[in-house]
């Protein structure tokens, strides 16, 4: 079943009150937080009232919190090599 993965790219403040309560309902609490929804009617026009202040992305499916934020972690530039001794 696919998925709308929504990142909130923009803050609302300064915007209608409005657009807030539907960034409520869409389940945002910070700028750069990422929710999952599936495709519904109801859910792809409350996007469309927020869609200057979202990324929106189709995914096939649902990820964790814990899955999110290690897709988000940079890759350090190094591996750490154990076992091998120098000397």
């Amino acid at each position: 079943m696919p998925f709308f993965r929504v990142v909130l790219r923009r803050s609302a403040i300064g915007l209608h009150r409005r657009k807030g309560r539907i960034l409520d309902a869409l389940g945002f609490r910070r700028r750069a937080d990422t929710v999952h929804h599936e495709i519904t009617p109801k859910v792809a026009g409350m996007i469309f009232k927020v869609k200057e202040l979202v990324e929106v992305h189709k995914v096939e499916e649902k990820k964790t919190r814990a899955q999110v934020r290690l897709e988000r972690k940079p890759d350090p530039g190094y591996a750490v090599l154990r076992g091998t001794s120098q000397g």
